[in-house]
């Protein structure tokens, strides 16, 4: 293997013949995706609510979001910054006021991030060991490591991977995210007493930055992805893992029970299908984390989703 320290000296002497002329910050590897806009309907999803209303429940029930970065600004009000704990905010200048529309709606919002036992890992793989082998502690989370007092459980654990998990490239990464999937639902059967909600994986925004022309040659003699070529092959990806989510004759099709929705926080924040990448992102376009707008548009979406998937499940009620 050539040694990166080699290929640098390579590029900056002989090799750069191939840049001829070009400065050394040109936009190599980087570009927009935004020409790539999906063109598919979005799948009507395997469950229907629209037959539940959606005024708040009777009961004041105890929700867990189990999230990293998006998640945290989603909920946090608007505003200077303010943490409560790692990516759990109090207000964010992107905030989204999802934490506060909830409480308004009598639910009792906890949260578990980076840092904690059950927050510290949200790739896809790590649901379901995370299911599987932390129930408990899922069932009784307050705050990161902080526990509910006796007797107290959350009732509703909603979760979401962050948007990295969405460089899907090619068929075989599209394929793995599908079978990562599949395997939490007989995990996630054992537990009819509670509610799970499977937020959709955020999408990636649609620019990626310039790189040095040494570092993207670089790339290019040692067989490594370019990152624009990658970004472009991977919003269609995203795309077709999402409809197969929400298809009816997907994901869910043979799921039995009433304790597992999604809401498609991919399709609100690609503008409901105007793109396969993120259409509220930040930092000029650069940046997957969403912006204000995006994030009041999510939090509007999913309370009404919410309290219709509440019952749906028979909780609205209980007290």
């Amino acid at each position: 293997m050539i040694r990166s320290k080699h290929v640098k000296k390579l590029v900056l002497g002989g090799a750069c013949v191939a840049v001829a002329g070009a400065s050394l910050l040109i936009p190599v590897g980087g570009g927009s995706a935004s020409q790539l806009s999906a063109t598919a309907p979005r799948s009507a999803g395997p469950v229907s609510l629209a037959e539940f209303s959606s005024d708040p429940p009777r009961a004041k029930l105890p929700l867990l979001f189990i999230h990293h970065s998006v998640g945290g600004a989603l909920l946090a009000d608007s505003g200077d910054k303010q943490r409560i704990a790692e990516e759990i905010w109090r207000s964010h200048p992107n905030g989204g006021g999802l934490r506060r529309l909830l409480e308004g709606q009598g639910y009792e919002v906890h949260e578990a991030s980076y840092g904690s036992d059950i927050g510290g890992h949200t790739d896809r793989g790590d649901w379901l060991p995370k299911f599987r082998d932390k129930m408990q502690v899922i069932r009784t989370c307050a705050l990161n490591d902080q526990r509910l007092p006796d007797g107290q459980q959350n009732k509703i654990v909603v979760f979401k991977s962050c948007f990295p998990e969405n460089m899907l490239s090619d068929d075989a990464a599209v394929a793995r995210a599908r079978e990562d999937l599949s395997a939490l639902l007989p995990v996630i059967a054992a537990h009819p007493d509670m509610l799970f909600i499977y937020m959709t994986t955020p999408p990636l925004a649609p620019k990626v930055r310039s790189e040095p022309a040494w570092k993207w040659l670089a790339r290019k003699i040692m067989g490594k992805p370019l990152p624009g070529p990658r970004l472009l092959k991977s919003g269609p990806g995203a795309r077709r893992l999402n409809d197969w989510v929400v298809s009816p004759e997907g994901w869910l099709k043979d799921y039995p029970l009433k304790n597992l929705v999604v809401f498609d926080l991919f399709d609100t924040l690609t503008n409901h299908g105007k793109s396969d990448f993120l259409e509220f992102a930040t930092d000029d376009g650069y940046d997957s984390h969403p912006s204000r707008a995006g994030n009041e548009l999510v939090a509007a979406e999913f309370v009404p989703f919410l309290n219709r998937a509440v019952r749906r499940a028979g909780l609205a009620e209980q007290r």
